[in-house]
């Protein structure tokens, strides 16, 4: 996704939105107008950057641990075969349990600090991870598998050198799926025990009829969802430049790799 991408969507929704304050009139206590949430973004800039970047830690650090248990079980499916039978189907099952009912648990658990939050989030950004990666890992081809046996090469060899950098493109969409969803995980956990960050201020607002300010909250947090993607995007543009060439030139680059080892 471009930057200029984003600020086209950001102009639509305004407008968007706009055009229902004016076609309907809501009470400003429903849904404010864009100019409320400017205003109330101006009135307490200091207060709102201040929860902000409490949310933002604890996206932060769960964001970096989902991605890294993602990878490692993806990886470490793909590697013992046997590993991967038992504990795949367990991972399906709990990617289809609603995450939102482990809130509470988890403030039970690790209490209402960080802690809790990042948890939260790892967990909402670990499906996505393992589940991109491990498709792109058990989807290499049959016939490319066969002719790196033909190379002698062990079966790590062919795993590091061969299905990886060939899952990386797979890799790559689940990160893309995964980083702007952070921002949800540490807010469920802010809902639901917290003293601070843009979550508990969402709370806090919408207790006190306080909607402009609730809305304000939101938009750091669509603005946080969607500088994650950019930065997502900015990150992995060179990771992986095979996956623009074509599906005959990939393998043999790959290949030549595990012939020369």
């Amino acid at each position: 996704m471009r930057a200029s991408h984003a600020l086209k969507g950001v102009v639509l929704i305004l407008i968007v939105w706009q055009l229902g304050i004016w076609l309907f009139a809501p009470p400003r206590y429903i849904l404010p107008s864009p100019a409320d949430v400017a205003a109330a973004l101006l009135r307490q800039p200091a207060f709102l950057f201040g929860q902000a970047m409490v949310t933002s830690g604890e996206m932060a650090a769960g964001l970096a641990a989902g991605i890294a248990a993602g990878i490692l079980v993806a990886f470490t499916i793909a590697a013992v075969p046997r590993f991967g039978r038992l504990v795949w189907p367990m991972v399906l099952v709990l990617q289809a349990f609603p995450v939102f009912v482990l809130a509470p648990i988890l403030v039970l658990w690790f209490g209402f600090g960080m802690a809790s939050k990042v948890v939260m989030t790892a967990i909402i950004i670990f499906f996505p991870v393992a589940s991109a990666f491990t498709d792109g890992l058990n989807r290499t081809d049959r016939t490319i598998l066969d002719a790196a046996s033909l190379t002698e090469a062990s079966h790590w060899q062919i795993l590091i050198r061969l299905r990886v950098p060939l899952a990386l493109p797979s890799l790559i969409s689940g990160l893309r799926v995964a980083a702007p969803l952070a921002p949800l995980g540490a807010v469920i956990g802010e809902w639901v025990g917290a003293s601070a960050g843009l979550g508990f201020v969402m709370i806090q607002s919408n207790a006190r009829m306080q909607t402009d300010t609730m809305f304000a909250a939101m938009t750091i947090l669509a603005v946080m969802a969607v500088l994650l993607r950019l930065v997502v995007d900015r990150a992995t543009a060179n990771l992986a430049p095979w996956a623009k060439e074509t599906d005959h030139v990939i393998p043999f680059k790959h290949l030549r790799r595990l012939s020369a080892s």
